[in-house]
């Protein structure tokens, strides 16, 4: 692996024009930093002190929590300042390392999702092999699979970036270290690691973005044959929370990746990328509890031993 470059350091733009809302977005950041923060491990305290959520799907709804906290960590700190100080500058290799951790969230959050909406499926489609199938071992295994999957395709990401020669320019138009940024600051060509990026992408996102997609078919296929509405209401009730955070998350990944990234899109590109990388995080913990009975009845009791 060879790793050369000109570049001393990387300037990150962030919101340059924000002017007279410095203050006021950088408190609201604040407070979605500890929102997210805070939530995201209640959810997982929650999942360990509780007996009534030791079940498969809150299993994955920890291992949920486990990327956004990841992606918080990584990506809102830098950002806050950025915002406070008009920008931020770094190291090229630690502009790499935040693109790394970022990447592995993002890959494991996909594939999380997908492991989810089979869990619903089994639950709501075939629930009378559900007991055997979605087993403490499988979770566990499938959950160790799948962190490794996400660390290998950042792996891969890292290797394929350690190898080009980066000369600049230095300055990068964005809040964070996204790959298409880091690309535009090398000399070398570009175009076998974009050709490994769209692979692994279809992979790590377009995979699991048809399992879930199939998953969904069937489950509306199994709640429209249920006679009785309550049944529907049910049914649809167990899944309505995940089937939310996927449109959400998928939502804004799709529409930031698939719009141009120079000109007047900038703007907009920054703004969805905020969306999914501080707000999702956020909303993701808020959708799964208060939406959640069990999750309700272990917060009171999680509240009466303290």
């Amino acid at each position: 692996m060879v790793f050369t470059n000109n570049i001393t350091s990387i300037f990150l733009l962030g919101f340059p024009n924000l002017q007279n809302f410095t203050f006021s977005f950088f408190s609201l950041l604040v407070l979605i930093f500890c929102g997210t923060i805070s939530g995201n491990l209640l959810i997982m305290v929650l999942y360990l002190v509780s007996k009534t959520l030791q079940s498969p799907m809150y299993f994955f709804i920890t291992q949920l929590s486990l990327c956004d906290l990841l992606l918080t960590t990584d990506i809102v700190p830098v950002l806050l300042h950025t915002v406070l100080y008009g920008g931020s500058t770094m190291t090229l290799i630690g502009c790499i390392i935040q693109f790394s951790f970022f990447a592995t969230s993002e890959s494991s959050e996909c594939l999380f999702l997908s492991v989810m909406s089979y869990d619903r499926y089994l639950a709501i489609c075939n629930p009378l092999r559900y007991p055997s199938i979605m087993n403490h071992r499988f979770c566990v295994t499938s959950a160790n699979v799948l962190w490794l999957l996400g660390f290998v395709v950042m792996l891969v990401y890292v290797i394929s970036m350690c190898n080009l020669h980066f000369c600049g320019p230095h300055v990068i138009d964005h809040f964070y270290c996204d790959f298409e940024p880091i690309m535009q600051l090398s000399c070398s060509d570009t175009s076998i690691i974009h050709t490994q990026i769209l692979v692994l992408g279809s992979f790590v996102v377009l995979v699991p973005f048809i399992i879930i997609v199939t998953s969904y078919v069937y489950i509306v296929i199994t709640i429209l044959k249920i006679p009785s509405d309550t049944g529907r209401h049910k049914a649809f009730s167990t899944c309505s929370s995940h089937l939310i955070v996927v449109t959400i998350f998928y939502g804004t990944l799709i529409i930031v990746y698939m719009f141009p990234t120079g000109g007047e899109s900038i703007f907009l590109n920054k703004g969805l990328s905020l969306m999914y990388t501080v707000l999702t995080p956020l909303l993701n913990p808020i959708i799964y509890t208060l939406r959640n009975r069990d999750f309700k009845e272990a917060l009171n009791k999680f509240k009466h031993v303290f």
